[in-house]
């Protein structure tokens, strides 16, 4: 599958659709999700253009990969919910259609705030 440069997490890189921005660096964007399932809800999106966590796997520098991760980390820093000034978060990404991926570019959903509760039921 290739790269869609039309779905909205792209079109919100280009500054084509606003967010309520958390935090920016050379290799992610973090915003809050517009329709959130937790007291805390944002994502987390690499600004290459990967279409899920394999695509970033076998595609990604290992520069764009510890920014990922470290970016995750100051986006739950910076929410209050990092085991270091909270008392912690889910990080969860959903990889096509079987994972339940609805935006074709790789993301990552951090909730918090209070108990996210079961993995699946």
């Amino acid at each position: 599958m290739a790269y869609n440069d039309n779905n909205i997490f792209a079109k919100i890189l280009r500054g084509e659709i606003p967010c309520n921005k958390i935090y920016e660096d050379e290799f992610v964007l973090s915003f809050h999700d517009i329709n959130p399932q937790k007291k805390i809800h944002a994502l987390v999106i690499p600004k290459g253009k990967y279409i899920n966590l394999d695509d970033f796997i076998l595609n990604a520098s290992l520069d764009e990969m510890a920014g990922l991760l470290k970016g995750i980390n100051i986006v739950a820093k910076k929410l209050g919910i990092s085991t270091e000034v909270g008392k912690g978060y889910r990080a969860l990404t959903n990889i096509n259609e079987h994972g339940g991926q609805e935006v074709p570019h790789l993301h990552f959903h951090l909730f918090g705030g209070e108990i996210v509760g079961k993995m699946v039921e």
